[in-house]
Parts: structure tokens; sequence; C-alpha cells
């Protein structure tokens, strides 16, 4: 018995120990700085302390960041010094389950055809920029006018990956994607009408991630019968009677980070899909392929024998031998058709090569950056009114480039926050950085070299001649509105690369087994396309590094 009164004392000055530790550390809904409340009815600071970790967006699925090495291929039978290794280490991110589909692709379309009117002389070159080019079926000596006209629109190809896309489209298509989910996030938490954003949304009031953001009161033009202003009772009163949490905030972890194109390190690590192969902090082996072994076909009893992926098997064999070896593709395939990888990624070998965001160069620069690299960036800003608010982009201000190949498509569109080229004020005492436009940064040519720009004693200046040398063509309108084209037909040319060529990765169904190898890289003007490449997009992931708490290692 007095076992038992004892325990029991025990614990009371336990639970009240507790109670009072609790007390002097305060809550989440306190704050550990200050001790005023957060997420008062009274206002003051307003912070989601609910916030568990990221959802995964529609299509995604999760890739754990950490340590490889690029660019390790099997086979180098081309000697270019293209595929110089390097170990690089890449953050955890997100990344599409498979390729994006036509299907997919078309939902876009029908948006922009409903918004942006092509009949509508102002709109037309908005929608004609975003559809894919379906002649690049074509072949000279070829009968292939049945993709031509069915590949995109056919009911048949729904889940065939989408082609025909350049770069510039790619990455407009998943700005486009970004804006879409949020807008739904948006509608799901009540800051925005459901039903209004399918049927109010026009040219004139339309709704863009960063604008909602930046400028949330001009989204949908300040349409009040769309934004619903914090319907589920976030509404806060200042002391001056104003209402505050009216729109949704980063802060509040509804608004998800931008869908976008993976970069290379993070395209070459996600297609590896080297968990299998870990053991402790070192990979055993290498692997060839984003799947297991050292050949192209299954080495498993169930499906001994079967291709891993739609590739073309030899000249003038893109599928193989019909009912034996066949690949069950002659041109590309249903996504989904042949086994993930182990991170769950479909088709990272065969089917379609894949835009991925970075400028190509030969050289990738591991001794100035080891940690995300990435070639591409250009800083820009949010242009500012003389009032001081974000100016934000109106139909009368769309503004169109014309491309190499004489393409029209639009740079930015209405409800768009303009953005301008980053100058001195934000680059001033920088070390990180020091221009808005950093393609060029470290690539090898004269002007990377530590002299570039200087003038010696005797008062000359150091060369400036660039390495990477390109032709230069030119997409003209006369008076009349005729487009002229002119080639650039200079001798003098000692490159085809320049800041307008992409990379892109992976193998496709027009290629031999050589290109399956994920490390394997080659590059393509940015605003052309064929009928191998494809995308897919990827999402950066914010906060842990895991999905799964840290356990203790012993």
């Amino acid at each position: 018995m007095k076992n038992v009164v004892t325990i029991k004392g025990v614990l009371i000055v336990t639970l009240a120990l507790a109670a009072i530790s609790c007390k002097n550390s305060g809550s989440k809904n306190s704050s550990k700085a200050t001790g005023w409340e957060i997420n008062s009815k009274d206002g003051g600071f307003q912070y989601n302390t609910q916030y568990k970790e990221q959802e995964t967006a529609p299509g995604l699925v999760f890739i754990e960041g950490g340590t490889f090495t690029k660019g390790k291929v099997q086979d180098d039978v081309m000697h270019d010094w293209n595929n110089t290794p390097t170990q690089q280490h890449v953050q955890s991110f997100y990344m599409d389950e498979t390729e994006v589909t036509n299907m997919m692709y078309l939902e876009y379309l029908d948006y922009i055809k409903r918004v942006f009117p092509p009949q509508e002389e102002n709109f037309r070159a908005i929608y004609n920029g975003a559809l894919p080019d379906t002649l690049v079926w074509r072949n000279r000596l070829g009968y292939n006018e049945v993709m031509t006209d069915n590949y995109l629109r056919h009911p048949a190809y729904a889940e065939y990956p989408v082609v025909g896309v350049s770069w510039i489209q790619a990455v407009e298509y998943a700005k486009w994607r970004t804006d879409r989910v949020n807008e739904r996030n948006l509608a799901d938490a009540g800051y925005v009408d459901r039903k209004a954003i399918i049927s109010d949304v026009t040219a004139e009031s339309n709704f863009t991630t960063e604008t909602y953001i930046n400028a949330p009161s001009q989204t949908y033009a300040g349409n009040e019968e769309i934004k619903q202003t914090g319907r589920k009772g976030n509404v806060r009163t200042d002391a001056e009677g104003n209402e505050t949490n009216i729109y949704a905030t980063r802060e509040t972890g509804i608004i998800t980070p931008s869908y976008r194109l993976p970069t290379e390190t993070e395209w070459e690590y996600a297609a590896l899909g080297l968990s299998e192969l870990r053991e402790y902090n070192v990979y055993r082996g290498r692997k060839k392929y984003p799947w297991d072994g050292q050949y192209t076909r299954s080495g498993k009893r169930r499906t001994l024998g079967d291709q891993m992926a739609n590739f073309k098997q030899g000249k003038g064999d893109y599928g193989g031998i019909a009912g034996w070896s066949d690949d069950n593709a002659d041109i590309t395939a249903e996504v989904k058709s042949y086994p993930p990888n182990d991170f769950g990624l479909y088709d990272m070998a065969g089917n379609v090569a894949e835009w991925v965001a970075d400028v190509y160069r030969p050289i990738v620069d591991d001794d100035f950056n080891d940690f995300n690299y990435y070639r591409g960036n250009v800083y820009t800003k949010n242009a500012i009114n003389e009032d001081g608010t974000v100016k934000i982009v109106t139909t009368d201000d769309i503004v169109y480039d014309t491309l190499s190949n004489g393409k029209v498509v639009a740079r930015n569109l209405p409800g768009d926050i303009l953005q301008v080229p980053i100058t001195e004020e934000e680059t001033y005492l920088r070390t990180n950085f020091d221009a808005s436009d950093n393609r060029d940064f470290r690539d090898g040519d004269k002007r990377s070299s530590r002299y570039f720009g200087q003038t010696f004693d005797d008062g000359t200046q150091s060369e400036t001649d660039k390495m990477y040398h390109s032709p230069k063509h030119t997409v003209t309108t006369d008076s009349a509105g005729n487009v002229i084209r002119e080639y650039d037909k200079s001798n003098s040319k000692t490159s085809l690369i320049s800041d307008e060529v992409r990379v892109y990765k992976g193998g496709s169904w027009r290629d031999r087994e050589y290109w399956l190898d994920p490390a394997q890289r080659r590059y393509f003007p940015q605003d052309m396309a064929t009928d191998y490449i494809g995308f897919r997009c990827a999402m950066s992931r914010v906060g842990s590094k895991t999905k799964t708490k840290a356990k203790t290692k012993h």
C-alpha cells in the first residue's frame, strides 16, 4: 500500500513539473521570442503553426536527395569529353512520375484557347505559340502523315508523351501548371470561388501565382466575385477596424513551389535511381541504365527477355520482331508501359528524350560549385510603377518575341508581373553573384578568365574573343508585315553552342542503346522541336530532406 502511495506521489509531481515546463516554454500558439499570442483573433502576428510538411503536388513523386557521381558513363565511344565525371550533391525534390502526355498538354491548350481566344487578333499568337509542332513527324522519304494528323489530339494517343514541344514551350507549360494548381489550392482553402475560376476567368481577369503573392488585390483584376477573401474564418480585424488575413500568403503553406523543368543534375540523379545500390555511405557497383543490370532485357524469371525500354534496336529495327522480342512500340509508347526505376519514375530511358533546364556547355565547373549544379541562371526582379506598386501586364502590354525559326511567342501574358533584369542596386558588394545573366559564367572561354576586360601596363586590354562563336540567324518583318528570314553564312563561326541551346537527356524511340545511359547528354536549340524530345516537370522540396524521421544510427 505504501508503494502505491509513493508511485502516485511521484506521478503527481512529474505531471506538475511538466505543466510548469510547458507554461514556461510556451505553446505552439505563443511566441518563443516574445510570449505574445500567435494567430490571435484580435490580430497581431499570423502564422501557420500546424504545418507538417510539403504535400506532394499532382503528378509528382518524391526524390530524396543525396550525393552521386554525375557524368559517369559506361561507354564513351565518341571520346568527346562531354561527360567528365564530377561528384555532385542534389537537394531533395519532386519529379513527374511520367513524361507530360498529350492529354495533359491538351488541357493547357484548352485553357489558353478559352482565356485568350485565338480568333481575337491581339491573342492569336498566344495560342499559336503554345501549339506543338505536329509537322515534326514528316520525313522526306517516309509516310508519317497519320502521326502528323492524329498524334497530338486523337484519344488513341492520349497517354503518349507529347512531342513537337520546344524548350520554351515546356517552360511556359510549367508556369501555367503552377498557377492552376495553386488556384485549386486556394479554392480548396476558401480564398477563391471554385465555380468562378472556371466560368469567369478572362484575359483581363485571371490568376498568376506571383501576382497573387506580390499584389493579391490586383489578381483577377480586382474582381471580388472571384476572390472570396478568406471564407473559412481566418479573417481578422486590426485596431483600425481593417480586415486582415483576407489573402493567403506564403506563411499559410497553401501556396506550393513552382513546377519547372528539372536541372540536368536532378534529372540524371533521378534517372539512375541508385537506392538499391546503397550500402551505408557508399554505392556498391555502378548502374548503366535506370534499371539494375548491364543489359536492356529483363533478367527476372517472370519477364525474362522482355525489353526494359522503348528504343531503336538496330538499323531498320524500331521495335523488334513482332510477337517475340518486340518492345511493343515502333514510335513512342504509352507511358507506364515499362517498369519504373527505384524512385518510381517511368521511362527515364527510351520512349522520348527529355528537355532539362540547363544551357549546354561541354564543361561542368564542379570546382566552383558541387551543390545543386545548374547553368542557366538569369536573375530578374519585379518592375515597379512610379507609385511603388508592381507593374502588372495588361492586354495592351503583351510583348511578343520572334524566334530564330520565325515562330512568334508571347514573352509575358496579361496578369503576369513584368520582369526586368537586376541592376547594381542588387549586386553591389555581393560575393555570390554580380550580374543578371549568368549563362556564360566560367564556361571555359576567354571572357571567363581572370584577366578578361583588364587593362595592362602598356595600355592594351585582354582579349575578349569567345570560344562559343555560333551562327546568328535573323528573322525580321518589313513594313508590309512580311517575315524576312536571313541565314548566317559566315565561315568564321566556330561552334553551334550558344546561350540558346539546352541540354536534353535520355534515349528515345529513335535512339540506339548507347543513349539510354542517364549520364549521356546532348543539346538542341531551345526554340526548336522534334518528334523524339518531350519533357517532364519537377518541383523543389521545401523543409526537411526526407519524409521519414531520422533514426539513431549505430
